[in-house]
């Protein structure tokens, strides 16, 4: 999977769990970027994240995960 299908998948994502068109995804974006991000919509884009690209996150990786950047890079080891 390439770069940019992972981007385009987690806008795909994002767009759905806030329900806006408006938040634009990047590397360096993270939880305090966007209003609303809170621990409850962290749960709900990791769940949406697994279903959309059909992995499965280990706790670590997402104890290690800091900014869309970290996620991308988890998604992409894991789809290889």
């Amino acid at each position: 999977m390439t770069e940019k299908e992972i981007y385009t998948g987690l806008q795909s994502v994002f767009s759905a769990v806030f329900r806006r068109q408006d938040i634009i995804i990047t590397s360096g974006l993270s939880a305090t970027d966007v209003p609303g991000w809170d621990s409850f919509k962290h749960v709900n884009i990791i769940i949406a994240t697994e279903e959309y690209f059909e992995i499965k996150f280990d706790s670590s990786d997402i104890d290690a995960m800091v900014s869309i950047g970290d996620l991308a890079q988890v998604i992409a080891k894991l789809t290889a």
